[in-house]
């Protein structure tokens, strides 16, 4: 199967013939085939079974590469470039320890569907099974989380390996794609051989999608009452935001995301009713609830995005469209599967719309969802809350509004404040909202920041943190500082495990069992000792000037900002709850209050 020529534009390939036929080291191989691929930026940390591959490194004159100081920093820091760019991250790890410390890494990536190649050492082949020094079968450890992965056996096999492994990594579902070197390889001569095509029989990834499917789907398009087009992160993988926005304006249909599909359809236009699941607004969730057609393209009925999945969206009828067919069918039975490319297929269906095109029929629905937007916002106060601290919510607004949009990107931890962010960060453009959404891996927003600063130095790149989830993977702060890497990090800080003890506090008695965290470390001495900028704020009417002191820094700041330790994220769909089922939802209606008893844990 040839390499198409879609894919190598998109990934910078071409023929490569620089280093064509010449004798050198399976290490230098290794690099020389990553300058081929257009790598410009790798992610890792030496050992003694990648010795040779990084000797090899210290000779290119194309690659940069950044050292982190942990593996599974940087495999979250490789992470955050490929979803920043598009293109697919690369790590470089030695045996035994540092291959087992990218496995969170890689999983994170494998569930949130990011290309990574991940290279590992690996003891010399004569003594792979003795339990030799750090050996480790990570090639067995990783099976589950990868999309595929090789342990090389010979050096004829080396340049093949790299190129399918950069193709399988990056067609199709993306994913990650781990490459397990012996290290007596690393050091054998070859004859380097870049092949300038792929030949895997068994991988053939659908991508035009089913011509009567989609025919079909354009015809339930038309005759819905109540559509809604629900949105996930395979519209961001595939580039299909033009295609996605051609569609929902030429019938009127609103728009639902999840979070991985947070920024796939601009938040300020008025089709866009942004985050649906279990803290989405509630009026996403009534329209999702109460809709006749669901129209899902790049997503995958998600237990965070259903809610009670016997209830979601009991009267509609499903298409579902996605690369993987291993999706469609799993979590709910749709009238009309299609499998192929997300841009593809809707640009089919913008095809058949335009052939055969009718007024909207909308009206009436578009209505129904503007009053129920008006009656239950999501919770807005300003920059105080009740209590006289910071109000959360506030002042993710504040940053919001400060953040340019267009130039500018928001990693967040794992927590409250990643629901925060996911509400109030308003996003306008495709990759400039990264969080961790399948595995909600607390450890992955600060490295991630570090690999889109790297990525796109041009823009602001603001790691929106908890202070446990912060300290997952602290130790980053030094790759910042010492590569120049101009990161900034605001920790919405309340003193706790936020989400753990929200759930304690609505549902087990208010027993906080660990999840009450001391006042340790002190952050801003902390990333002073880094030489970050840093500083703390806990006054409503210090915090914008804080704020911008940190957006302004010129070199990776910190800001400590400290919340109330009872704060919750509403409005929440309680587990096994229907969608519809909300706890904290604001209602702005005849009689103004919030919504459910449940509101005593709250702000």
């Amino acid at each position: 199967m040839i390499i198409d020529r879609e894919y190598e534009e998109k990934n910078g390939l071409g023929p490569f013939t620089e280093k064509q036929g010449k004798t050198m080291t399976g290490a230098q191989a290794i690099i020389a085939c990553l300058e081929a691929e257009g790598v410009d930026t790798v992610f890792g940390y030496p050992g003694g079974q990648a010795i040779k591959i990084y000797d090899a490194l210290y000779d290119s004159k194309k690659i940069r590469h950044v050292l982190a100081r942990h593996e599974q920093g940087a495999t979250h820091e490789a992470d955050g470039y490929a979803r920043a760019t598009g293109k697919t991250g690369v790590v470089i790890v030695t045996s035994g320890p540092g291959a087992t410390n990218t496995v969170t890494g890689i999983a994170t990536a494998y569930m949130d569907s990011v290309p990574l190649v991940v290279i590992t050492g690996q003891v010399p082949r004569s003594v792979i099974g003795t339990d030799a020094f750090q050996e480790s079968d990570i090639v067995g450890i990783t099976m589950p989380i990868v999309k595929h992965s090789y342990l090389l056996q010979s050096c004829e096999d080396m340049t093949k390996t790299f190129r399918e492994a950069f193709y399988i990594a990056n067609s199709g579902r993306p994913g990650p794609v781990l490459i397990d070197v012996p290290s007596d390889l690393a050091g054998a001569d070859m004859v380097f051989e870049y092949p300038s095509d792929v030949n895997l029989p068994s991988y053939k990834p659908t991508v035009k999608g089913n011509a009567r499917q989609i025919r079909q789907a354009a015809g339930m398009l038309r005759n819905a009452k109540r559509p809604i087009l629900y949105i996930g992160g395979g519209i961001i993988s595939s580039h299909a935001e033009r295609e996605l926005r051609e569609v929902a304006e030429m019938l009127q249909i609103p728009v639902v995301a999840t979070l991985m599909g947070k920024g796939a359809f601009p938040a300020s236009h008025p089709l866009n009713l942004g985050l649906v699941g279990m803290h989405g607004s509630r009026f996403a969730n009534y329209a999702v609830t109460n809709s006749d057609l669901l129209f899902v393209v790049g997503a995958r009925f998600s237990d965070r995005v259903t809610g009670r999945l016997a209830d979601f969206a009991p009267h509609a009828k499903v298409v579902h469209v996605d690369i993987d067919p291993a999706e469609i069918g799993k979590n709910r039975n749709p009238q009309i599967p299609i499998v192929g490319d997300a841009r593809v297929v809707l640009a089919g269906l913008e095809e058949q719309l335009k052939q055969e095109p009718c007024e909207p029929q909308t009206k009436e629905w578009l209505d129904q969802i503007e009053e129920w937007r008006k009656e239950y916002p999501f919770y807005s106060p300003g920059l105080a809350a009740t209590s006289g601290s910071i109000s959360p919510e506030g002042a993710l607004d504040l940053l919001s509004s400060m953040l340019d949009q267009e130039n500018s990107i928001v990693t967040t931890e794992v927590g409250q404040h990643q629901m925060w962010a996911a509400q109030h960060i308003q996003t306008e453009e495709p990759r400039s909202f990264l969080s961790s959404g399948g595995l909600g891996t607390m450890g992955f927003g600060l490295p991630a920041a570090i690999g889109a600063k790297v990525a796109c130095p041009e823009k602001q790149v603001v790691c929106i943190a908890g202070d446990g989830s912060v300290q997952m993977n602290i130790q980053e702060l030094a790759t910042a500082a010492i590569e120049g890497i101009n990161v900034k990090v605001l920790i919405v800080n309340n003193s706790a495990l936020g989400m753990v003890h929200q759930w304690q506090n609505l549902f087990y008695n208010q027993r906080y069992s660990e999840t009450l965290l001391p006042d340790i470390p002190d952050f801003v001495k902390l990333a002073e000792a880094y030489n970050w900028q840093a500083e703390r704020v806990s006054d409503p009417a210090e915090l914008e000037a804080a704020m911008k002191r940190l957006l302004d820094a010129d070199r990776p700041a910190l800001l400590d900002m400290r919340i109330d330790r009872d704060e919750n994220v509403y409005p929440m769909v309680a587990p096994g709850a229907p969608l519809d089922d909300m706890i904290g939802a604001v209602n702005v209606g005849p009689i103004s209050e919030m919504i459910d008893e449940h509101e005593v844990g709250g702000r």
